[in-house]
């Protein structure tokens, strides 16, 4: 039996991946899941798992050097499956410090632990990884042409992804200079179940079921490459067990859409399927945010002949999966908006 320690499993893409790993390896695995629970953290994601004897919840900080090196000494840890992150890039532009603190210093108190724990006079125990959930964004920019690949160059453009690519750096640092055993994976934009309301497409979907706008920045050509989130939670198990340590991994889809058509494209199917009064009407032009990347794409190609991964569910099958679950739990957003998720134990 493997333990992992998920860090910000409570949150989007942190509680899918514990879903599916009791999925995936039933009895065969203990998780323990350290999350402050943060604004973006919610303990409805894995209310299912409440009375399994192999999931255990632990609230705190990863920046608690204390905590961090206890829950190390109690549990017997394989796997370190690293989310936790301030992750939203218009609240690093109002208040940047939290997201050092938080993406950077937490970060290293979790390598400097598992150091601690691993370590042995010859090297690292056998079987222990470190896995560190980065992401597109730390590439900068793209043009109209091309895709990020492992050898991109590092160079983020906004408060957020600075702090992501400072993190990166550091495992990366960990592993050259220790010879620790740490994977990186940055992959694009998720969306799937579960997700905060305050992202792109949970937003939308709320909005267009609530008589809202539906805001798009600028002229709405920004474009993403947009990953369902249980894709994007294969590739991370397949990359903890079979990646090559010291590698980098890039996780994408070549879904490629503006913020435009993802707008139209929930309107559609908002309008079509659930006969929601709803049109191209709602789509609100507002101001584009400060230092906002006009393109991101990723080339997955490596992670494709490596480890034989590739997503299986494309963008108009996830999308219509991703709103018929918002729709089939309806309390969910409502619950997040209204702020009673936080009451919730």
């Amino acid at each position: 039996m493997k333990t992992y320690l998920v860090t910000g499993g409570a949150g989007f893409i942190g509680s899918n991946f514990i879903n599916h790993l009791f999925n995936t390896y039933q009895s065969n695995v203990q998780v323990i899941n350290l999350d402050l629970l943060t604004y973006a953290g919610n303990p409805m994601n894995l209310k299912d798992l409440q009375d399994n004897e192999k999931y255990h919840f632990i609230q705190g900080d990863i920046c608690d050097t204390k905590l961090v090196r206890e829950i190390f000494s109690k549990y017997s840890v394989d796997y370190v499956v690293h989310f936790a992150a301030e992750s939203h890039v218009d609240r690093s532009i109002s208040d940047s410090e939290i997201f050092v603190k938080t993406n950077v210093l937490g970060t290293l108190t979790l390598l400097n632990a598992a150091k601690k724990s691993w370590e042995t006079n010859t090297g690292f125990l056998d079987g222990k990884r470190f896995l560190y959930v980065s992401t597109d964004e730390v590439y900068g920019a793209l043009g109209k042409d091309g895709y990020f690949t492992e050898e991109t160059p590092i160079s983020p453009r906004n408060p957020y992804s600075a702090s992501k690519a400072s993190a990166d750096m550091m495992v990366k640092a960990f592993y050259e200079t220790h010879n620790f055993p740490a994977v990186i994976t940055r992959c694009s934009n998720n969306y799937g179940p579960h997700q905060f309301p305050e992202k792109l497409i949970p937003l939308y979907i709320y909005n267009g079921t609530h008589n809202k706008k539906l805001p798009v920045y600028g002229d709405g050509l920004a474009i993403r490459d947009w990953l369902y989130v249980m894709d994007h939670c294969s590739a991370i198990d397949l990359v903890l067990n079979k990646g090559k340590l010291g590698e980098v991994y890039n996780v994408g889809g070549h879904n490629e859409k503006t913020t435009l058509e993802i707008a139209e494209v929930i309107i559609d199917v908002l309008s079509k399927d659930y006969n929601i009064n709803i049109t191209k009407e709602y789509i609100d032009y507002v101001p584009d945010r400060k230092g906002h990347d006009r393109r991101y794409a990723i080339d997955p190609i490596k992670i494709k002949k490596e480890l034989n991964w590739s997503p299986s569910v494309n963008f108009t099958e996830g999308i219509k999966k991703t709103i018929e679950w918002y729709m089939s739990h309806p309390d969910y957003l409502e619950t997040i908006i209204s702020g009673d998720y936080k009451k919730l134990e």
